[in-house]
């Protein structure tokens, strides 16, 4: 494998990202990454310009959901897919714009959005439901891969802070969607049972953050009151490859052109 460089982000709305300046297209045309995975992308390809639908230099595959402006979404990559799946074979998910791979040379890089979740609403059941349905997924298609003697990474929004150190007011959090005991409980399963490595995580084991996400309300931002929720998860061996992982926190709140800023990690060969 050569070195690879992923970046992972939730836009935020990809049409509101792309209106910003300096916003997505001048991030995307800067970029060192080989593969960009978006999350809640919001927008079908014809609502899209043509610098960000088929920005020159990449090759782009939008996976919007059915419900307009919902969720969505995307990978960008230099190299073209040999191939690509949309969903996971959940039929509930399948066009809910929440998954998308794509095979890159021996990695299969996929975009994640798992939902959000609020408690006590629909909102928290639909996001059990859909952890209840891609856990053997990932059991499953780590199997598939490595028998095939290659690697996955999944990038994304997670909308889990799996520990302490990885948000600001954990305390006051306990009992919020995002912080919950038993999504904890899970995303230990797709590490210890599953058997996939969090990359930054395994880069900077003890370090506070680095956050991927600042609420718009208040000074979060300025204060760094934040959560580390955009996560790399990959299969062992590639995560044994990763040389660098960097949050790209925008300057000052003014600069930023979503509420998440870009994770990105470098593989080497």
């Amino acid at each position: 494998m050569n070195d690879l460089t992923v970046s992972t982000v939730n836009v935020n709305g990809l049409r509101a990202a792309a209106r910003k300046d300096p916003g997505f297209v001048a991030w995307l045309a800067a970029t060192e990454a080989d593969v960009v995975c978006l999350q809640e992308t919001r927008a079908e390809a014809e609502q899209l310009s043509a610098e960000v639908v088929a920005p020159e230099g990449w090759h782009v595959l939008l996976a919007p959901a059915s419900a307009k402006g919902r969720a969505g979404v995307a990978v960008y990559s230099r190299r073209e897919p040999e191939a690509s799946r949309v969903g996971f074979g959940e039929a509930e998910f399948e066009d809910s714009g929440r998954y998308v791979e794509v095979d890159l040379g021996a990695v299969t890089v996929a975009s994640l959005y798992l939902p959000s979740g609020e408690v006590g609403t629909p909102r928290q059941e639909e996001k059990e439901r859909f952890m209840d349905a891609f856990l053997p997924y990932l059991v499953k298609r780590r199997a598939q891969v490595e028998a095939q003697g290659r690697e996955l990474v999944v990038c994304g929004d997670w909308n889990i802070a799996h520990r302490e150190v990885d948000l600001r007011n954990w305390r006051g959090n306990r009992r919020s969607s995002g912080f919950l005991p038993q999504e904890r409980e899970w995303l230990s399963r797709v590490y210890d049972e599953a058997g996939y490595v969090d990359v930054v995580r395994a880069l900077h084991p003890e370090q506070e953050g680095p956050y991927s996400w600042w609420s718009y309300r208040g000074r979060a931002f300025d204060n760094d009151t934040g959560w580390r929720i955009d996560l790399q998860v990959a299969t062992p061996g590639l995560a044994a490859r990763a040389v660098s992982a960097r949050v790209e926190r925008a300057v000052e709140h003014g600069a930023r052109w979503s509420d998440h800023a870009p994770v990105t990690v470098r593989y080497g060969a």
